[in-house]
């Protein structure tokens, strides 16, 4: 009896320390991942707070799926793919009118002068504006384009797409986007 019940205890302290070190990997995860999955799901969504619930929702699924954390190859494409497909997700029920108002105001610096931050405001919205109207697939590359963090490469895997039809994608949105924007009045 006594080495049964022995045997538990180590089953249980090998469980509590599996947990522990999934915490940790958790952990490590968020502190790792989390400015990056909030600017993706903030430039699908344009809301900080749903910004916030799409990272908040990566990190339970991740959570819920972490015993088979150890399988994934890559985790930041995999986490991107998770915020990314979220954000396409909880976009759907806003319509573009409800949209944060301040999105285009957040991406303008605090340090022009108001005239020129008011007039900066007014393009970024106008940019917006024009590439709400691209098609999907080009509108969502350009976006992770503009996200800065993920090549060609990253953005392929994310979007399962080859890496040649991605730069392909990426140009047309791209050129399409300058000449609507030039269309308009200049250099907006």
């Amino acid at each position: 009896m006594a080495s049964i019940e022995g045997c538990s205890l180590v089953t249980f302290s090998i469980e509590e320390e599996r947990s522990e070190i999934d915490l940790a990997n958790l952990a490590s995860l968020v502190e790792a991942y989390s400015a990056l999955l909030f600017r993706i799901a903030h430039s699908v969504l344009r809301s900080r707070a749903e910004a916030e619930d799409v990272v908040q929702e990566v990190f339970i699924r991740v959570l819920k799926h972490r015993s088979s954390l150890h399988e994934v190859r890559d985790k930041r494409v995999w986490l991107v793919r998770i915020a990314w497909n979220l954000a396409i997700d909880h976009r759907r029920r806003i319509q573009p009118e409800q949209m944060d108002e301040y999105f285009a105001q957040s991406l303008v610096t605090d340090t022009l002068p108001i005239d020129d931050a008011i007039d900066q405001a007014q393009r970024m919205k106008s940019v917006l504006r024009e590439i709400e109207r691209l098609p999907k697939a080009e509108r969502h590359v350009l976006l992770f384009s503009a996200i800065e963090e993920l090549g060609t490469a990253e953005i392929a895997e994310v979007l399962g797409r080859s890496e040649s039809a991605i730069r392909a994608l990426l140009f047309r949105a791209r050129t399409r986007l300058r000449y609507r924007l030039e269309a308009q009045g200049g250099d907006r």
